[in-house]
């Protein structure tokens, strides 16, 4: 009898016909539940039968999340083009996800990214916390099983970068900071597919019902800058402003504030709301949402 960890679990993404090996922390998760509704039972006649019955014919869509360092060599590239591109009939590129361990491969279908959150905190390791949604999780093998699709090459090496965040927002002074916050919403709702006749068929979860199908209700970028208050910024503490231009860099530890940045998102206009926070040391933060509707891929203007 054999174990599962979690630790030892390999992640690989198909999409497109090619085969992405991503290497994750161990913040991995994937799950699949099936919706069950309850009736009575309790009649006129037989007042004794208290408890209710239960019928299960439709699975709830499929979640999943990990967390991917980004490094040097950008072999995990591929799933920033999933989090922000979207295809012609304004869907998002779907994949589909597969989880190998140590005696199973199990496979989510039909998945999409609906959230991306990127942390920039000084002189820590530069990553993005992915979650998303699938149509159906199954077990599709055990160790061996041989996941599809043509293996994209990898590097020799795999290099952690340690960054620091660098911030412009109009004229404002964005120095001492603490840390900044970028989160990518997909924001998307499952087509209703529960059918009577599909229902009176299902015996067990290989003919159960699932989702298929989905639109996007609306797409959010959003975050939070915060830093320490100073005598450079303490009259920024109750800003705000309906149309601003923000650029949100992070920079290898060693380089120049004025670098390009290993990474660099630009976004314009921007909303953004001020506000004090009091404690030991006195913070304010700049809670942005991007009001730019101009494609989410070209606003990341820097990525190597």
């Amino acid at each position: 009898m054999s174990h599962s960890f979690l630790r030892e679990s390999k992640l690989f993404l198909v999409h497109g016909g090619n085969q992405y090996r991503i290497f994750t922390t161990t913040a991995m998760s994937f799950s699949q539940t099936f919706a069950e509704d309850s009736y009575p039972v309790k009649t006129l006649h037989d007042q004794s039968k208290m408890l209710e019955g239960s019928t299960i014919t439709k699975a709830n869509e499929a979640n999943f999340s990990f967390s991917v360092p980004l490094t040097v060599e950008k072999d995990e590239s591929i799933v920033l083009d999933l989090l922000s591109d979207l295809v012609d009939n304004e869907q998002l590129k779907s994949f589909d996800m597969y989880v190998q361990t140590g005696s199973s491969t199990f496979k989510i279908e039909s998945a999409v990214i609906t959230e991306g959150a990127f942390t920039f905190q000084p002189k820590d390791q530069f990553k993005v916390e992915l979650s998303g949604q699938g149509t159906k999780l199954s077990r599709v093998g055990d160790e061996s099983f041989t996941i599809p699709g043509s293996a994209q090459s990898q590097s020799a090496t795999r290099t952690p970068l340690l960054i620091f965040p660098v911030v412009t927002l109009d004229s404002l002074s964005m120095n001492s900071l603490l840390g900044v916050s970028l989160r990518i919403s997909n924001n998307i709702d499952w087509t209703p597919y529960e059918t009577l006749q599909s229902s009176l068929s299902v015996t067990n979860s290989s003919n159960a019902m699932f989702p298929s199908t989905y639109t996007i209700s609306s797409r959010t970028v959003s975050g939070e800058i915060r830093q320490y208050q100073t005598d450079n910024n303490i009259t920024q503490f109750d800003d705000f402003s309906t149309n601003s231009n923000l650029t949100v860099k992070a920079v290898k530890v060693g380089n120049a504030s004025t670098d390009s940045g290993f990474f660099q998102i630009n976004i314009n206009p921007v909303s953004y709301t001020a506000r004090l926070q009091t404690g030991p040391v006195y913070l304010q933060s700049y809670d942005f949402t991007s009001t730019d509707n101009t494609a989410l891929g070209t606003r990341i203007t820097q990525y190597s």
